[in-house]
């Protein structure tokens, strides 16, 4: 793979591309200056940033510090926590056992993992191993389960007594432990844990030396961010929030060096050179709609991108931007977000990790990514626009919360 990285100001290359006629250094000058401005409007601590388009890494580089009043600095080989962007490799462990012949994509849960039982006995019986993946089993939200530090078995024991909120199939409504069951689908059919598997059939063969599974694992690197929570204007140092119990949903910890690895692998349509990890047809199932989210229901950035379609895949929500298909997906644990974009029509991939709560420059980062680097067209003040977004709905639920 061709790299083109940007480290601290010095810019390295192996290759010179062309993209729409200019250099990769003009479009870097202008995504660079785009993201110095963005983190100091949103107050960000620390940011990483990775694009890779055509097969070449033509942008990665480290901003600000991982933690506040200490002087260590973001590089490209930082980790931060990838959060619910974990979901896409949960959903490609189990297609590797649906090409391995262990299952169908709509066999029964329970075929398998007969113990995991929900409320309505026609659910439980009828609930396929696809439905894990995409959001539509009929319950609200279940997250104080993983919140509340129970175990993985305990929270799956515990999911029998989530009362319906809607009709099975029906509806959205985002479920992190639906993903702590595929995991443990994984476990039971083949005898590995999760965290293992991940390894073994994704992490290795892909040489993603910097990313683990799990924030455990972090004990062996000492170069990690802490996370950040706006309090009152003030930027401020929280505690870690451990997603171990609900692993397969949102563990797992990585770098912007090992996620061009991974943007990579996605464009080349799970392909590793020539070896491919995936049969092209479960690659493919992957990106295939699953489950229509309502606009209403989408992310409020959907107010500005205006998309025709929003739609969630197996580990990827998905909508149009400016005619082309987008795959997506954001991470969120306290004080740490991330971001990753696929438009596979231009072989473009971007992503992004912060560790500021909720800091939403992702998204304006993500588009203003996208204009540049598929449309060579800087017109749009995406900064702005999000700011002016999130600072509306912010006052809407400081009224609220007065009112």
């Amino acid at each position: 793979m061709k790299k083109i990285f940007i480290c601290t100001g010095i810019i390295l290359f192996s290759s010179i591309s062309l993209v729409f006629g200019q250099e990769p250094t003009k479009l870097n000058k202008l995504l660079d200056s785009f993201i110095q401005e963005a983190k100091e409007d949103w107050q960000a601590p620390g940011l990483a940033v990775t694009i890779v388009k055509d097969g070449e890494v033509l942008f990665s580089k480290g901003y600000g510090v991982r933690e506040l009043g200490k002087q260590e600095s973001v590089n490209t080989k930082t980790m931060f926590a990838m959060a619910s962007t974990t979901k896409a490799f949960t959903a490609m462990a189990i297609g590797m056992l649906v090409d391995d012949g262990v299952f169908e994509w709509d066999d029964p849960v329970v075929k398998y993992f007969p113990e995991f039982q929900l409320y309505d006995p026609y659910v439980s019986r009828e609930l396929k191993i696809r439905d894990l993946l995409c959001h539509r089993a009929g319950l609200g939200n279940t997250d104080m389960l993983w919140i509340a530090d129970y175990s993985e078995n305990e929270i799956l024991r515990r999911m029998r007594y989530a009362k319906p909120s809607y009709s099975f199939r029906a509806g959205y409504t985002y479920q992190n432990v639906m993903y702590l069951a595929a995991g443990k689908l994984i476990e039971k059919v083949t005898g590995i844990r999760w965290e293992d598997f991940i390894r073994q059939r994704i992490l290795d063969p892909l040489d993603m030396t910097g990313t683990v599974p799990m924030y455990k694992h972090l004990e062996d690197n000492n170069n990690f961010v802490s996370p950040h929570y706006n309090i009152e204007g003030s930027v401020e140092i929280i505690k870690y929030t451990n997603a171990d119990n609900i692993g397969p949903a949102g563990s797992m910890w990585s770098c912007v060096e090992d996620m061009s690895i991974w943007i990579e692998f996605l464009l080349n349509k799970g392909k590793i050179g020539d070896k491919a990890l995936l049969k092209p047809e479960t690659f493919s199932e992957l990106f295939t709609p699953q489950t229509i989210i309502p606009k209403s229901s989408f992310y409020p950035t959907s107010q500005l991108s205006m998309p025709n379609w929003t739609t969630y895949g197996l580990g990827w929500f998905q909508h149009d931007y400016k005619g082309r298909a987008t795959y997506f997906h954001t991470g969120s644990l306290g004080g740490l977000v991330a971001i990753i974009a696929l438009v596979p029509e231009n072989n473009f991939g971007i992503y992004v990790f912060s560790n500021l709560d909720h800091a939403e420059l992702r998204h304006a980062i993500m588009y203003k990514a996208i204009d540049l680097y598929v449309d060579n067209d800087n017109s749009r003040e995406w900064n702005k626009e999000v700011l002016e977004l999130y600072d509306g709905i912010r006052k809407k639920q400081e009224t609220r919360r007065t009112n």
